[in-house]
């Protein structure tokens, strides 16, 4: 019998490492990849791979990483290598997918908080329609900070409490801050505090979908029941059903429910309440009677502790401080943001071997540096350094020199110089028509300065963060 053959009699859901031909191309396989791509590539990236199912009509074969994102490198940097090894040594697979196993053990977490009960055992029964929770979202694995402080304690406490005072709890934040990781916290305390618990998760959009199904199979009363039933109820990005009359019709009456019957509820957004267009005032009222908690931008602070938690978990990756806090300065769009930049520095400094330092960093995230890059102007630095030294912001024009006045103003002129593109002419012009040798005059004096006094060294690193960020 053919391998061919062989491989068709087994059928499309043959679990690949039990085949014989396939287990034999693999190995094979396996140890080219090891010699062509040094041991270390090899071992960091390659070595976990597994086979996956093979579909012999297609001739389509999953390779199986440990997580999504390894999934995600692998492809994009192995998946053509990969192909055409298979079709080499085994012409009857014609494609290669690399896909993250289900079961697999997810990557290393981003953030960290306190210590909180563990999960039950796995042999503990769950109600059949439980969601199926990231175990990377954990409340202990959340930093929290001034721009989240307030959402993390309300989440730990409705998912934690015997009672509380508030229901429902609205959290509301850009893309990228942390609701969903919040949602999925909430959800895995609550059940690990009680075992066997309802719990219902679902985005807004996902509610509106299986309304409408359930309209059209005449299955209302299931669709209630399942959601109205929940001990506690969870629904992401409910913008999404703004303008849809009556879902937003049953979705009042779900939230309705819940409450009355001393149920929890849990529901994010991209806005706050009375910024949500196209949501019945009836609904935003009930919204409006529990507590409202925003996830603002982190600031560099937040920034900061999440990369450093981030790579205490990291195996093998070694960061300057001066790199960590590039990162945490420059990258202020979203944590999620900040979490992919550092997966990718990673990534590059294992694949190529250098070391990771700043033109390592600048050249790897020059695309997602130039995105973040955020322009300051002079204005605003002069309002920036008036208000922290106490002086009025006229004075940055003035022709006084008396020092209260005159050491700001170059404070002033050395961030123009070091934060906007603008030339030494047109900054000395935005202080009152100065000279530019007046301009490199307060450059040089600002830098001897910030070498030998450790608080003018604290002032300009403090207004650097506030503007920046």
């Amino acid at each position: 019998m053919s391998i061919a053959e062989s491989l068709s009699l087994a059928g499309p859901d043959l679990i690949a490492d039990r085949e014989t031909p396939l287990a034999a191309a693999w190995d094979s396989i396996r140890a080219g990849l090891r010699r062509d791509c040094g041991v270390r590539t090899f071992d960091g990236w390659l070595k976990p791979a597994e086979l996956g199912a093979f579909d012999p009509d297609s001739g389509e074969l999953q390779i199986a990483m440990p997580s999504q994102f390894m999934a995600d490198w692998v492809r994009n940097h192995f998946g053509e290598r990969l192909s055409l090894a298979w079709r080499a040594a085994l012409p009857i697979v014609r494609s290669v997918s690399v896909v993250a196993a289900s079961d697999a053990p997810r990557p290393s977490p981003l953030l960290i908080l306190e210590d909180i009960p563990e999960a039950p055992p796995e042999s503990v029964a769950r109600h059949p329609d439980q969601p199926n929770f990231d175990s990377r979202y954990r409340f202990e694995t959340f930093v929290v900070g001034k721009a989240n402080e307030v959402a993390a304690t309300a989440a730990k406490t409705l998912a934690n409490a015997e009672s509380v005072s508030f229901n429902p709890l609205f959290i509301h934040g850009g893309t990228g801050r942390g609701k969903t990781h919040l949602l999925h916290a909430i959800g895995q305390d609550f059940l690990a505090r009680r075992p066997g618990a309802r719990v219902v998760s679902m985005s807004a959009e996902k509610f509106m979908v299986e309304f409408v199904r359930a309209l059209k199979e005449n299955d209302t009363i299931g669709f209630k029941s399942r959601l109205r039933s929940a001990d506690l109820l969870l629904i992401d990005d409910v913008q999404f059903i703004a303008g849809k009359d009556s879902t937003q019709e049953e979705f009042f009456h779900t939230m309705n429910e819940i409450i009355t019957a001393g149920r929890r509820l849990v529901i994010t957004s991209d806005r706050a309440p009375q910024d949500l267009d196209g949501i019945a005032p009836r609904i935003l009222s009930r919204l409006s009677w529990g507590l409202v908690a925003d996830i603002n931008p982190a600031d560099y602070e937040l920034r900061l502790n999440i990369l450093e938690a981030k790579l205490a978990v990291l195996p093998g990756v070694e960061m300057p401080r001066n790199v960590v806090e590039f990162l945490a300065r420059r990258l202020t769009n979203s944590i999620r943001e900040l979490e992919g930049a550092l997966n990718r520095i990673a990534a590059y400094a294992l694949m190529t071997g250098r070391t990771i330092d700043l033109p390592f960093v600048e050249e790897v995230l020059a695309n997602v540096l130039r995105a973040n890059q955020r322009r300051i102007s002079i204005d605003e630095i002069q309002t920036q350094v008036a208000e922290h030294y106490r002086i009025r912001k006229a004075e940055m024009t003035s022709a006084r020199r008396a020092r209260e006045v005159a050491r700001p103003r170059q404070v002033a002129m050395y961030l123009s110089k070091q934060l906007t593109p603008k030339s030494l002419p047109d900054i000395g012009r935005r202080f009152g028509g100065r000279d530019h040798t007046t301009v490199i005059h307060a450059v040089k004096q600002i830098e001897r300065l910030r070498a030998a006094d450790a608080e003018l060294d604290a002032d300009i690193r403090l207004l650097t963060r506030q503007l920046e960020g």
